[in-house]
């Protein structure tokens, strides 16, 4: 039996069952947008129909009688009166359209439930502190009302305090840094650990700021910094913090990120730095960026004490004087450094004396990285020799004038090692890594104004030039590119920086590399 075909409808039917329903869609819209006003009225007429059954409802049975007879006599005026009925139609429908039409719910104005229960919290965790026994007018009182004391405050998507501005009475000892200490750690532990906490107290109107911190970008990778001869980018910071920014590139995009410049030279208060943190924290990669920025327009001496051959990129590169790593080639090099700073010193006082200008190569600017004295102290002191970072004392004391900056790094637990010399005249200071609140404060003659927190990426830290305030830091993504860790594009952005290759350190190394060849062969035929 020969099958029957079905009916086209449902052969091929589809497309014209779903160009209908398109159709059907589009007129019902575009009647909705015809008949809205007609719906709004219609909406609205229904509400006051609504309004007015529960008015007659709610009025007791023995006013009606007068309700009834006041709502006609109303009726009977509008009917006499010209134009009356014409009038009360137009009234009735403005009426209708003004009660039908949808309106938004109004915005909540207070904290919900679970945020007035946090805010309660903290109140309740305030009270021994912002509290006396003789205050008349306690404004942190048990039980009391938090809305007096806390300003304005707002809220994460998490639902944690991100802001809050309160006030505390005036007889709390906000000058002793000790009470200080204690009310921001107790807002740390009841606002939401694991989170960095701005504080900023207002002693003359008697009021504490408390703002959560946005994480620093951590993708900035190294790049030409767009600064000025003198200028040093040691990292970046919080936009509230400095009145400055640099357009950075983030591969395809470009940002404006404010920096923590550090200026050196003749004018500097600051001439000289010293970088402390824990092994991995990012001190190593803080002198390499440092190091490709001054190879711009200086000539760079590198002591690697630590012997690890992270800076064996700029070996033979133009400007760098030298790469030491040995105790006998680092000691060599800073007496060099020395005599230098004062043949500088010597070659700047005649020019001045004759009235010129001191000559190029005293203008030039010289830089000393010495990454981790304190192994080769060790290394020394067994020896029976002399501390390298003895010789560092003429170009701390005299670098400003001579146009000289030692950068020294070291690890926290070497720290005691570090030479007086090193202590008193590095006055720029950038603490790398997790450390404890009196840690940060012995190192960089100020506690932070955030809470320290124990989870920090790498080059993350505090940053103190001088006198100048602690500084949030984190430094550009600068690693070796020897490292087969090393990600491909930090790779290529760190040696796009690097200069040239010199041709008589290029022929020293293929000398050295063929005098070794020369003599593995000779052992091998012995």
């Amino acid at each position: 039996m020969a099958r029957r075909p079905l009916p086209r409808i449902l052969s091929n039917g589809s497309a014209q069952l779903a160009r209908s329903r398109e159709l059907a869609r589009t007129a019902a819209d575009g009647a909705t947008d015809v008949l809205h006003p007609l719906i709004t009225v219609t909406r609205g007429l229904r509400r006051l129909a609504a309004a007015g059954r529960r008015k007659w409802a709610d009025t007791p049975k023995d006013r009606r009688g007068p309700l009834f007879f006041l709502a006609a006599s109303v009726v009977l005026v509008v009917a006499l009166v010209p134009y009356g009925p014409l009038l009360a139609v137009i009234a009735l429908m403005a009426a209708a359209a003004w009660k039908g039409h949808d309106r938004p719910a109004p915005a909540p104005t207070g904290p919900d439930e679970a945020q007035g229960k946090r805010l309660r919290s903290l109140y309740d965790a305030l009270v021994p502190y912002f509290s006396a026994p003789g205050d008349p007018t306690p404004l942190y009182e048990h039980g009391g009302e938090w809305d007096r004391a806390f300003i304005s405050y707002d809220f994460d998507d998490t639902g944690r305090v991100s802001r809050l501005a309160l006030r505390y009475p005036a007889y709390f000892t906000d000058g002793e840094p000790e009470s200080r200490a204690r009310i921001e750690q107790l807002l740390y532990a009841k606002a939401g650990r694991g989170r960095e906490y701005h504080f900023a107290w207002d002693e003359e109107g008697n009021e504490l700021a408390v703002t959560v911190l946005p994480p620093l970008p951590t993708d900035i990778a190294a790049q030409r910094f767009v600064t000025a001869p003198g200028e040093t980018v040691l990292g970046f910071t919080d936009p509230t913090d400095v009145q400055r920014t640099l357009p950075l590139t983030y591969g395809e995009e470009q940002r404006d990120v404010p920096p923590v410049v550090w200026r050196t030279g003749v004018r500097s208060t600051e001439p000289h730095l010293l970088v402390l943190g824990e092994p991995g924290t990012g001190a190593t990669t803080l002198l390499r960026s440092v190091a490709l920025q001054a190879l711009r327009h200086g000539d760079v001496l590198v002591v690697d004490g630590g012997g690890t051959g992270e800076y064996a990129c700029l070996t033979g590169r133009e400007g760098v004087l030298g790469v030491e790593c040995g105790l006998a080639g680092a000691v060599a090099s800073l007496e060099w450094a020395a005599h230098e700073t004062e043949r500088r010193l010597v070659a700047a006082g005649r020019a001045r004396q004759a009235g010129h200008q001191p000559p190029d190569d005293v203008q030039r600017p010289l830089w000393i990285l010495l990454d981790r004295p304190g192994a080769l102290g060790h290394v020394a002191l067994a020896d029976g020799h002399q501390d390298p970072q003895s010789l560092l004392q003429v170009p701390l004391r005299h670098g400003r004038a001579a146009n000289v900056t030692v950068v020294v790094a070291e690890h926290f637990d070497a720290v005691d090692g570090l030479s007086d010399a090193v202590r008193q005249h590095t006055r720029a200071r950038v603490v790398l890594g997790p450390a404890a609140t009196d840690l940060l404060e012995a190192v960089l003659g100020a506690p932070p104004h955030t809470t320290p927190v124990k989870d920090l990426p790498p080059g993350r830290g505090y940053a103190r030039l001088g006198s100048g305030p602690v500084l949030r830091l984190q430094v550009p993504a600068t690693p070796d590119p020897y490292d087969d860790a090393t990600s491909e594009a930090h790779r290529q952005a760190v040696l796009d920086l690097l200069p040239e290759r010199t041709t008589a350190v290029e022929t020293a190394v293929d000398m050295e590399k063929k005098a070794t060849e020369v003599g593995a062969e000779a052992v091998g035929v012995e």
